[in-house]
Formats: structure tokens, sequence, C-alpha cells
């Protein structure tokens, strides 16, 4: 009777996983534009310095996406699909470079690329936090991520943690996901602000 439940608990939970690959494999075929406000907490590789920052996101797909900083400071990032922006208030100093050398396997093309499957090999993850887990691997061995992961409530996207090559652990939290949300094309235009300087990369 124990191996059974036991039996019963495992296939119980393969069942909960696969559904968090499918969410992801959904998110990337059914939404194909929307906007979420978001949380980011950046962590030392040691675990003992935290930086909070916040601000909103839109993406309309294929690749144009804009994430805006509002605290503690205020910087934009906004792909047009052949050019990426960033623009930092502070410095009123902006760069761009071309979309297809600064995008790839990027957390980024996870969520607003074209080619899930294409750029990452998908597994599912032990659910945690009240969310399903999924991980994507970047099938490009040059990638500069240690590990890239999503954590969706339902069918909803609710999170995404990513660890770069030194080992910081970047997680964004979503809150007020609008799925398939109408985003006005001007979003995704970068206009360098008066004054600003321009390094093309």
């Amino acid at each position: 009777m124990k191996q059974i439940l036991i039996a019963l608990t495992l296939c119980a939970a393969g069942l909960v996983h696969a559904d968090a690959v499918d969410a992801l494999r959904d998110f990337g075929r059914d939404v194909k534009s929307g906007k979420a406000n978001f949380t980011q907490t950046v962590t030392s590789p040691d675990g003992k310095r935290k930086k909070v920052s916040s601000g909103s996101f839109e993406f309309q797909r294929p690749n144009q996406f804009r994430f805006a900083y509002a605290k503690p400071f205020e910087q934009v990032i906004v792909a047009d699909g052949s050019k990426v922006w960033i623009y930092d208030a502070d410095l009123n100093q902006a760069s761009s470079r071309k979309l297809s050398d600064a995008l790839g396997a990027t957390p980024a093309s996870l969520l607003a690329g074209n080619n899930l499957e294409r750029d990452f090999t998908l597994k599912a993850l032990p659910g945690e936090g009240g969310l399903d887990w999924v991980q994507a691997v970047a099938r490009q061995s040059e990638s500069t991520l240690q590990s890239l992961k999503l954590g969706f409530k339902g069918r909803e996207l609710a999170a995404m943690e990513i660890v770069d090559g030194f080992g910081q652990r970047s997680r964004l939290d979503f809150t007020a996901v609008q799925a398939n949300a109408a985003v006005p094309a001007e979003r995704f235009q970068f206009k360098l602000p008066a004054g600003a300087d321009l390094i093309e990369q």
C-alpha cells in the first residue's frame, strides 16, 4: 500500500511538473503581447548583498519589448525588433546594438522571442514557493548564464530566476500580468532624449 501511495505521489508530481513546461510552451505560442509590473531582486554570489528594483515590462512578438525600471534608478531597455537600446537617465546616456547580437538565448528572448524550442531545451523542476517551475537551458554553448528558470501559477507567468556566469542571482516577480493586452507600437520605439549621449556598439 505504501509503495502504491508513493507511486501515485510521484505520478501526480510528474503531471504538475509537465504542466509547467506546457504552460511555458502555451505562453510562447498563445501570448503574442502583454504587460506586467515587476520587482527584481539581485543577490550577490555569496548571498549577503541584495539590490531591489521595480518597474514595468511590455512586449510584442517577435522581439519587441520594453523594460522600464522606475526605482531606485530610472533605466529603460527597448527593443524594436532590429535594435536594442539601453538608456540610463542618471547618466543621460544611451547605448544601442543590433538585436541579433544582443538577444540570442537570453531571458528577453524567452519572454518575447518567437523560437522558444529552437533556442532552449525545457525541463520541469519541482514546485517551490507555490509556483510550478521550468528550467530553460540555452542550446547555444556560448550562453553566459548558469541557469534560467520560470515560475508559473497555473497558466500565468509569475516569476523568472536567472543565475549569471559569476553566480549572481536575479529574480523577477511579476504582478498585474495582462496576457495579449494591446500595447501601442510607439512603446517599442526609442527616442534619444535631448542632450543625451549615444554609444553605438
